[in-house]
């Protein structure tokens, strides 16, 4: 009469799981806390200790699934960091983003591609293939480091240079990752591949998804303030049906065979600059807010009970990856492409360094799994898993603290 189901054993632990991830950290510290690293390992804990857990699901044989749970967490993480930025227009906001995304970020891929074949004897395309997974910062781990809610002010440099490279860079980063695709199913390079590249995934892709981001996140401005002007669905103070509008931008885009990530992203910037002092954008930032740090502690959860499967796959090699870019890539990288801004010393060390690792290189690699036959694929997992881990502990629980200060100090 009495059994004990799975699948509530399943529910009972990724609630303890999330709850005390968040609780714990309170007895320690006055600073709200970084919970990502320790979602990881309550994950970990509960599906490794607990009896009756049933086993995980292994990213390696079922990539869809990850693909599917983590591709709506990084839409809804990429429109809420598009409706934070208050301030759009003036030009030298702008200089460091695009310093790091058009310097930083290729320097980053090639650098991790020839890495991968020094270091673990990858080809140049899976080599390619796992820099462009690993290259983009995260928009959804990144809360500590990206600018406020909107209508707050306050928007430093640092802050958001941080949150404007997080809300581009996983959309452009996906042209290198289809040339990673394509390569790998060629197994070679040729002059039509390139130029098929160049025109339809760098070009085409990339117009389609700023020009969709930019006329649907008009319309849906239009929707939620304007029509009907006496009865506006803004009135009803829910973030629901913003939320349908970003699912309408990003399924509409995908169908245009244009980059969503982009479109969602810069369909927040849109909707951001209609009606701008309207309460409903703060309403509307927190609702998306919830929705993303609930699917986020899901998949982090999630991600740490993975672990056991995969960590028969780090080794020495999978390690000196992870360390290169967190510790010498991404800094380098990001500090040279910062040289003559107008970021200071302190500044630009804190931008160059804090390029936190995360959600959206689960959900490239798991796409890519799925589209085509994977070389190496335990080996990227584990090295995936491993910077996201150490991403989350190095990154999570320093980088309030390296914020604050370069952001207060006037020395800096």
């Amino acid at each position: 009469m009495f059994e004990f189901s799975s699948y509530h054993i399943v529910l009972s632990v990724v609630g303890c799981a999330i709850l005390l991830a968040h609780w714990l950290p309170r007895w320690i510290s006055g600073r709200e806390p970084a919970a990502s690293a320790l979602l990881i390992g309550a994950g970990y804990l509960s599906f490794t200790f607990i009896p009756g857990a049933p086993s995980p699901i292994n990213p390696v044989d079922f990539p869809k699934i990850w693909e599917m749970t983590s591709e709506i967490c990084v839409v809804i993480g990429l429109f809420g960091v598009g409706i934070r930025i208050d301030r759009v227009r003036m030009w030298k906001n702008w200089q460091a983003t695009v310093r790091l995304l058009a310097i930083a970020m290729p320097l980053t891929i090639l650098a991790l591609a020839l890495v991968g074949m020094a270091a673990a004897g990858m080809t140049l395309a899976t080599g390619l293939l796992l820099g462009a997974v690993l290259a983009p910062t995260d928009p959804v781990l990144a809360s500590d480091v990206q600018v406020g809610p909107p209508l707050e002010g306050g928007e430093h440099p640092v802050r958001f240079a941080l949150t404007t490279e997080a809300g581009l860079n996983d959309g452009l980063a996906f042209p290198f990752l289809y040339l990673a695709m394509s390569l790998v199913a060629a197994g070679d390079w040729s002059a039509g591949l390139l130029g098929e590249w160049l025109a339809i995934d760098v070009g085409y892709r990339i117009v389609v998804g700023v020009g969709c981001g930019v006329v649907l996140g008009w319309l849906l401005a239009k929707l939620l303030f304007d029509y009907p002007r006496e009865n506006a669905l803004s009135k009803t103070e829910s973030g629901l049906v913003a939320f349908a509008g970003v699912l309408i931008i990003y399924g509409a885009t995908e169908l245009a065979e244009g980059y969503g990530f982009i479109a969602v992203f810069i369909a927040g910037l849109t909707l951001r600059r209609s009606e701008t002092n309207h309460d409903y954008h703060t309403k509307l930032h927190d609702f998306v807010e919830a929705l993303e740090r609930a699917l986020t502690a899901l998949l982090l959860v999630a991600l740490g009970a993975a672990i056991p499967a995969l960590i028969s796959y780090v080794t020495w090699q999978v390690c000196a990856i992870a360390a290169a870019l967190l510790f010498v890539i991404r800094p380098v990288a990001a500090w040279l492409a910062l040289s003559g801004t107008t970021l200071k010393s302190r500044e630009r060390h804190v931008v160059a360094f804090y390029g936190i690792r995360g959600i959206g290189s689960v959900y490239y690699l798991a796409y890519a799994a799925t589209h085509i036959d994977l070389p190496d694929a335990p080996q990227l997992w584990a090295i995936v898993a491993l910077t996201i881990v150490a991403s989350t502990i190095m990154h999570g629980f320093t980088a309030g603290l390296a914020i604050d200060r370069a952001t207060n100090d006037p020395r800096a």
